[in-house]
């Protein structure tokens, strides 16, 4: 199962950009909090994002729900890698109904692949 909820605030504004392959992706910088010790910033690509992507700013607070990737691509002659959260939604807390759905929607796919186990 691979499932990642993050809350957080965006930490550079939307990059929006155009793969080779045709599809568009939306690249956000997430920094969440960690109360006690300094705050992690995660990175997020948001495939074939809505156009209201791109309407976030620096500093709105998101819910990110999606999963974790790890792709490895080829740069200066170099093999690289990089961790991200692939996004399957991206709602600003603002919405706090249709975060909550995200979280729960998520939270309910990731109890029904747990019971799948059992």
């Amino acid at each position: 199962m691979n499932v990642a909820i993050l809350r957080g605030r965006l930490s550079r504004p939307p990059e929006h950009r155009l793969l080779p392959s045709g599809d568009a992706v939306v690249s956000y910088d997430v920094t969440v909090p960690r109360p006690g010790e300094r705050a992690e910033t995660v990175p997020v690509a948001w495939v074939n994002a809505p156009g209201s992507a791109t309407d976030l700013d620096v500093d709105d607070e998101v819910v990110v729900v999606g999963r974790v990737r790890r792709r490895f691509f080829r740069a200066g002659g170099a093999t690289q890698s990089r961790t991200e959260v692939v996004a399957e939604r991206v709602v600003p807390t603002r919405r706090r109904a249709r975060a909550a759905q995200a979280v729960a929607a998520a939270l309910a796919t990731a109890g029904e692949q747990a019971a799948a186990w059992q």
